[in-house]
């Protein structure tokens, strides 16, 4: 018994973000598997308008992310330390590389929507809106958070916005090869 509740003081953060973390991650893991079985049925279907993405801005959005990830971490182990400068600078900076993000992604979606190009174009584009609307979505949550966090980091609800954040950072790291590269 004393293992089982070692193992759960272990983990950073409270135990209910991580209900939260893990039902997200089988949300975008139920998206993926269904975007794996569909493509199967046109794989040509799927790789041409996989074409049509901006495989660069994608690749430089991943540098960012993990770059925000690091700061974010930064940030956290500032504030466990109480060291605000240095936690607020580095949640800011998380939050604002999370903000390129989104700039990024919306000009990626904007270039798609002058094409004409919607999710009644082709199936590819409904789980491709879908999943990374959603995964927007969750950035702009993160860095709501992490700005939020920013004017007073206190060092467990910072802990635990930060763990939120890095789900968002897996998920985009799951998400660019399987949308962006895998033909």
């Amino acid at each position: 018994m004393t293992e089982r509740a070692s193992l759960l003081d272990d983990l950073p953060g409270d135990l209910m973000i991580w209900v939260l973390i893990v039902s997200e991650l089988l949300v975008f893991g139920a998206g993926l598997l269904a975007y794996l079985a569909v493509r199967l049925t046109d794989p040509a279907g799927f790789a041409d308008a996989q074409d049509h993405l901006h495989r660069v801005g994608a690749g430089v959005n991943t540098l960012i992310l993990i770059t925000s990830g690091w700061l974010a971490a930064r940030g956290a182990r500032a504030a466990e330390h109480h060291q605000h400068s240095t936690a607020r600078l580095n949640l800011l900076a998380a939050a604002a590389l999370g903000l390129a993000f989104l700039g990024i992604k919306g000009t990626e979606f904007a270039g798609l929507s002058a094409l004409g190009i919607s999710t009644e174009t082709h199936a590819f584009y409904n789980f491709y809106f879908l999943l990374t609307g959603f995964h927007a979505a969750h950035v702009l949550a993160g860095a709501v958070l992490l700005i939020s966090l920013s004017i007073r980091p206190a060092p467990d609800a910072t802990e635990n916005a930060v763990a939120f954040w890095h789900m968002v950072d897996l998920v985009w790291v799951i998400l660019f090869p399987v949308i962006y590269l895998v033909h």
